[in-house]
């Protein structure tokens, strides 16, 4: 049932797509890629030294008229497999847990405790808000790995195999998690410059941080792959029918998993009951709060004048997604900003911008990784004069300057104490608590014995670095791409 559900909702997608194309009210695009800025001097900077920017709309074919398959290949696409992670499970302030993928490379490498990076930069990848690795991050981390970036991947409680320990989920614009596994990557790679990149939703995420730790960020430079920079108005707009329903057909089918420990935070059958979008948001984020207080806080542009870290957007025109909703980034934002820069594509759906064709590479890719290298040269050749310092920018981070309180509050308090995190505080209660994690949250048994190990790291007390060297596990070392 679900198969053939799949294919009737790909044939309606490649349908609606065609029928977009054709459509007279559709009207006709450019032909090449776009840049919308402030101008300044590192606007003039990029755009002499960024040769992705020209020569990639020479190549024709026929698949660049349905954007739709652009997008569902690269959201839904097989990933790379000569693309391999080493997982690190990392234990927050409340108990919850999230991972941190790191590329080793095309082959698996022998494990070993890192003692530091030196000046090999971190490249810090943030994917959508569902939960997937899609084929357009695994295709970025093996181009990140070959040009000597060490890459990984944050994936959110509950995300990609990652355990939920605790009743809470992450927010949309809620960066309290993401700072934390920032702050953690700075201390395990002192010296090394961190760039961060974003995916549609996982874009909205980014911007939180940025705008809450502002010039504190330690991030060099960040750039964002079709973002979704306004949510509320994209949900209650509605994004396009098709695209609305595979999605939530996803979630519903990923929150399943954690139906049991999220019984406590949500109404009983509000997750499997919901209708769009909007209404699943509202189900898993909103029972104690209001639609307005909750978007106060995670509205992702809410501090986007407080950005300090130079950011490269790339959106196409014909993103099926974001359709004519508001997902669609605000172009005067860019034109007022000058750390913020836009890159408008005639087509490429969303994250679908393939060079050549649907198995080939992602010029996107090639675009930003341009843009880390252009800025980086920007920075170091201001450097001298004192100019990158004047406007907030760092040429060389090191170790992160901001503590765990340093950044902007988000004007909430921590969450309250769950069950499990009491069952599993005190060393005298830990059998306890594995038996609750066994009955009540149904784990699977390696998932069982990362939150043992963690909790019991959590019971033992001491400093936050002192946690940190206790539950990293062995992480590879960096040996260049193979």
């Amino acid at each position: 049932m679900l198969a053939w559900a799949g294919v009737l909702g790909l044939l309606l997608l490649l349908l609606w797509g065609a029928w977009a194309q054709l459509w007279p009210g559709a009207g006709p695009r450019s032909s090449g890629l776009q840049l919308v800025c402030k101008p300044s001097a590192l606007a003039t900077h990029l755009e002499t030294r960024c040769q992705s920017l020209r020569g990639f709309w020479g190549a024709h074919w026929a698949w660049r008229a349905l954007p739709s398959l652009q997008s569902l290949a690269s959201l839904a696409g097989p990933v790379d497999g000569q693309v391999h992670f080493v997982r690190n499970h990392l234990q927050l302030q409340d108990e919850g847990l999230v991972a941190l993928d790191w590329v080793v490379g095309p082959c698996p490498q022998p494990r070993r405790r890192v003692s530091g990076a030196g000046s090999t930069p971190v490249l810090l990848l943030v994917p959508n808000s569902f939960g997937k690795i899609t084929r357009n991050v695994s295709k970025l981390c093996r181009l990140a790995l070959l040009q000597g970036y060490r890459p990984v991947v944050f994936n959110r409680r509950g995300h990609n195999g990652c355990p939920l320990s605790t009743a809470r989920l992450q927010a949309y614009g809620d960066a309290a998690d993401l700072r934390e596994a920032i702050q953690y990557i700075r201390y395990r790679c002192p010296g090394a410059q961190l760039f961060a990149v974003g995916e549609s939703t996982g874009a909205g995420l980014l911007f939180s941080y940025l705008g809450e730790c502002g010039s504190s960020s330690s991030v060099t430079a960040a750039a964002c792959i079709s973002p979704i920079l306004s949510p509320r108005e994209w949900m209650e707009a509605g994004c396009p029918w098709p695209w609305q329903q595979l999605l939530l057909c996803y979630q519903k089918v990923w929150l399943s998993r954690f139906a049991t420990v999220l019984a406590e935070a949500t109404r009983p059958g509000s997750i499997s009951g919901s209708r769009s979008l909007r209404e699943l948001e509202e189900a898993v984020f909103c029972q104690a709060q209001s639609w307005d207080s909750y978007w106060e806080r995670n509205e992702p542009l809410r501090d986007v004048d407080e950005v300090a870290t130079p950011v490269l957007c790339i959106c196409s025109q014909d993103d099926p997604v974001c359709g004519g909703t508001g997902g669609a980034p605000p172009r005067e934002l860019f034109e007022t900003n000058p750390y913020l820069f836009l890159v408008l594509a005639p087509g490429g759906g969303h994250c679908g911008f393939f060079r050549d064709g649907l198995c080939s590479s992602f010029w996107s890719h090639e675009l930003l990784l341009d843009f880390f290298q252009a800025t980086v040269d920007f920075l170091l050749a201001e450097k001298p004069s004192g100019q990158a310092r004047r406007r907030g920018a760092r040429v060389a981070p090191g170790p992160c300057p901001c503590g765990p309180d340093s950044c902007r509050p988000q004007g909430r308090g921590g969450p309250a104490r769950r069950p499990l995190a009491r069952a599993l505080a005190a060393p005298q209660q830990f059998f306890s608590g594995m038996l609750y994690v066994l009955c009540q949250l149904k784990l699977p048994v390696e998932e069982l014995l990362t939150v043992a190990t963690l909790c019991s790291a959590r019971a033992a007390g001491g400093s936050q670095t002192q946690r940190w060297e206790r539950q990293t596990e062995l992480l590879p070392p960096w040996e260049g791409p193979a």
